[in-house]
């Protein structure tokens, strides 16, 4: 339900481009997992079934979405392989979602990642906010009889730490971003800014729980994305 890992230099410098395909996560039943190493999900927008024959050209479609991207982890071979495994893939609209302001992010991340030691990231679906109750669309992949479930929203949060010479941390920035699972039109991600406040009372999630208690609480309700650039 949701992804965390730290970015710093040698996890996304590099150019080692994943040369293989998609694959079931190693050490879990391929049954509890959607088979998308054979095909991808192979529906469009609006759709609830795949479609065959298919094509991508001028049609929205739901995207192996990556939850890790493969560029935040290029220094070796192994390291992006690991990005390609079936847990890690949810269904994202593609042009206007997955390829546009998502992407967006994902590279300001890794422009972020440069100007610190280490940046930590998480990031993950919704399905339904904490006490709601949205549908929840499922489609059925090409290559599986399992129904994969839509999300509804995506987030993702970032968190930057100052520690002292015995590595305690002595002061933090966060900052969140929220997004409705829609397609997007010149619209830029900052616009999506808010706090980790904010997406753990949607999400129910204590995120960065490691933190010292009176750090976290004043770090956790920034939304400013503009003051976590600059600290």
């Amino acid at each position: 339900m949701w992804i965390a890992y730290p970015l710093y230099a040698d996890t996304y410098s590099g150019s080692n481009k994943y040369s293989g395909s998609w694959a079931a996560a190693q050490g879990i039943s391929s049954s509890y997992q959607i088979n998308i190493w054979t095909n991808s999900y192979n529906v469009y927008l609006g759709d609830t079934e795949y479609s065959d024959p298919f094509s991508t050209s001028g049609n929205e479609y739901y995207a192996r979405g990556h939850q890790i991207p493969d560029a935040d982890r290029q220094y070796n071979q192994t390291m992006v392989q690991q990005t390609y495994y079936a847990i890690n893939s949810t269904p994202q609209i593609q042009n206007k979602f997955n390829g546009g302001i998502w992407q967006q992010l994902e590279q300001a991340v890794r422009t972020q990642a440069a100007t610190t030691d280490t940046l930590y990231v998480a990031t993950g679906p919704v399905f339904q906010k904490v006490g709601g109750s949205e549908d929840v669309t499922w489609i059925l992949p090409k290559a599986d009889t399992k129904r994969a479930p839509v999300p509804n929203y995506y987030w993702k949060v970032l968190l930057k730490v100052n520690r002292d010479g015995s590595g305690n941390v002595t002061s933090a920035s966060t900052i969140g971003f929220w997004f409705e699972h829609k397609e997007y039109n010149n619209s830029t991600y900052t616009n999506y800014a808010v706090s980790v406040n904010d997406i753990e009372s949607w999400t129910g999630l204590d995120l960065f729980a490691n933190l010292p208690d009176s750090i976290e609480e004043t770090a956790e309700a920034n939304s400013n994305w503009q003051t976590f650039q600059n600290f």
